[in-house]
Parts: structure tokens; sequence; C-alpha cells
């Protein structure tokens, strides 16, 4: 990450304008929301492939809420989080439970929480939020030009952080991803934290959908399209092994902001966004060797 900034300050002196470097991490918070919670899945051993639709859907129906019947927004952020712990559940479920290969579950889900979206909102796009509920997405730390939805982020990896350090919850994601028939022997319930560490991803969506909302002030059905490949890209540049078991949250921020920084150097560049793409698939693969030939090496 260093490198990269170091290399297009140099190249782009307009990129370490602080004002540029702040828009970055703008650009990175919904991401990096949805990253936590895919890394934490990841930690399990599975993968998580709904995430983007469930911003869309979650989205769609907290705009019809506060739009079409009148609810109080921050009330419906609440129903919208909640629909997204649910379909994160539903995933937890059909994996844990009735023993579904992660992506089948969630690539299911990743239609179904799609389809709703584009069901509910009829192709519109609701928009006309309050401004109380936009400031979450475009307002600053009163006294300062530090914007709102960063501070949100980071406050959000620090929890995580916690729970995945010092807390039974997060020592038991790694056992199960490490190692899950041993973890189920000494008596942990790898049925709950599988659950759990879905629902948590689905939550997370959730509430990176209330970010974006209240960034765009508006919510669309066609929202959060290839947000997962993203999210699993930043846990994977981030350290987190595909196999489960082994990387970190602080790691994950670092992946998204190493993704954050390249797209924003290479608009600096003038590089079109198809080529864009290109890059970004070329440094995903380039992660999954290395995370493969690291597994190899230790077995």
């Amino acid at each position: 990450l260093v490198a990269l900034a170091v290399l297009l300050s140099v190249i782009s002196p307009a990129f370490r304008d602080p004002q540029n470097l702040i828009n970055i991490l703008q650009q990175v918070t919904v991401n990096a929301i949805l990253a936590l919670g895919m890394t934490m899945v990841i930690f399990t051993g599975g993968i998580d492939l709904s995430v983007g639709s469930v911003v869309a859907f979650s989205g769609i129906v907290m705009g019809i809420l506060v739009i079409d019947l009148g609810v109080n927004p921050w009330l419906a952020a609440l129903i919208g989080i909640a629909l997204g712990s649910v379909c994160g559940t539903i995933n937890g479920l059909l994996i844990s439970r009735f023993k579904l290969q992660p992506m089948i579950a969630t690539l299911g889900m990743m239609s179904i929480a799609r389809g709703a979206a584009l069901t509910l909102a009829g192709g519109r796009t609701i928009s006309g939020y309050p401004p109380g509920f936009t400031w979450l997405g475009n307002g600053t730390i009163p006294g300062t030009t530090i914007p709102v939805q960063i501070v949100f982020m980071l406050l959000l990896y620090v929890i995580a952080y916690y729970f995945m350090r010092y807390r039974r919850f997060g020592r038991a994601l790694y056992s199960v991803g490490g190692n899950e028939e041993a973890t189920r022997l000494s008596g942990i319930n790898v049925f709950k934290y599988k659950t759990l560490a879905y629902t948590v991803s689905g939550a997370l969506a959730g509430i990176a959908s209330v970010v974006l909302v209240a960034k765009l002030n508006s919510a669309q059905s066609i929202a959060g399209q290839d947000y997962e490949l993203d999210a699993i890209a930043s846990a994977v540049i981030g350290g987190a092994s595909l196999l489960g078991g082994k990387g970190s949250i602080w790691g994950t921020l670092m992946g998204a902001l190493i993704i954050g920084v390249i797209r924003n150097g290479l608009n600096l560049l003038n590089v079109s966004s198809y080529l864009q793409k290109l890059i970004i698939g070329f440094i995903i693969l380039i992660a999954v060797l290395v995370d493969a030939f690291r597994n190899r090496e230790r077995s």
C-alpha cells in the first residue's frame, strides 16, 4: 500500500492532495464494510456471493418504507439491517445445517435478493431522503472536515477486531476454518458459529446499504453489482486464506485500501474503466496464487 502510494504520488502529484486521499477513504467505505463481513465468512472456510444483492434489496426496502410509507428513516435503516441479517442467517442455515456448498447456497440467495429488489422497485430509483439521514453518507464530524462515513467504518473495524481478537466468537471462527472436525470434537458448536458468521456478513451488507443510500440519497435495484467480488478481493489481498483459518481484520482494511488506491490512481491517469477491470482482475488472480503457494509451503 505504501509502495503504491509513493509510486502514484510521483507519477501524478494530484494523488497526494489531502482532499484526494480523503476521497479514496470515502470511496472504499462501502467495500470495506462488506469486506469485513466477507472476511469473517472466509475465516470459516466459506464464501458469500450474495452481499452485493443484499445491499440492493435492503436499500430498496428502506426506500419504500421511507419515501412511500413515511417511516422514520433510522427505523427503516434498522429494518434494512435486520433483513440483511435474515438473508445471512438463511445462508448460514443452508450451509451449516443442510450441508450445501457455500458457493451454491449464497449464489441462490444472490439471485433471490436481486430479484426481490428488482420486483419491489419496479425499475425505479427511490430518492429524496431527509438531510438528517444523508448526513451519515455526506456529512462531517462537527468542527472538522472528517467525513462521518469514514469514522463509522473505522469504528466497525475496531469493534470487529475486538471480537475477533479477544472474544470466543473470533477464536471459534478461526478454529472452524483451521480444522472443522477437530473443532467439533473439542466441544465447540460449529453449527452455531458458522451460522453466526453468515448472519454477521448479512448484517454488515445491510449496514453497507444504509451508508450507500445515505451517500447517494437514492436506492436502486441495480446497486451492489460486483460488490461481492471486490469484498472477496479485499480479504484475499489482505492476507485471508480462502481455505479458512487465516487472515486478519486490519489486513482486510489494507486490502480494500489497495484496491481503492489503484482505482483512484488509474482514474487520475485517465485509464479507461474497462482496462481498470482487467487490471483489478489480474491483481485478484495474483493474490489467490500467492495464497495457494503459501498454503502449499505450509503443508
